[in-house]
């Protein structure tokens, strides 16, 4: 899904009073570690992740697997955090997407 600018900059927002919810360590991207992404992002819509120091991982290279494999847009990269968006499937949980399809 293409956003705009305005749509970027709501999530962006949006994004700012959330936690990461998930972390990155040693272990590296694993298919445990994407399932996880891809049901939060299925309930919240929008979520944070960030990746430890002692992981090997680049920034970059994950959230773009990541975005790739769950079918989600890279909101923003920042230091060691990247936040993820997809529309949720499910009625209930279209609460964000709603917002954004009104900033088109």
């Amino acid at each position: 899904m293409e956003l705009n600018k305005a749509q970027l900059k709501y999530l962006r927002k949006l994004s700012h009073k959330e936690k990461p919810l998930f972390q990155l360590g040693k272990l590296g991207l694993t298919d445990v570690f994407i399932e996880q992404i891809d049901a939060a992002l299925e309930k919240r819509e929008l979520i944070k992740f960030v990746i430890l120091q002692n992981s090997d991982e680049d920034l970059e290279d994950v959230s773009s697997e990541i975005a790739e494999r769950t079918n989600a847009t890279i909101v923003q990269t920042i230091g060691n955090t990247a936040i993820l968006y997809r529309e949720a499937l499910k009625d209930k949980h279209q609460k964000i997407s709603q917002e954004v399809h009104n900033l088109v």
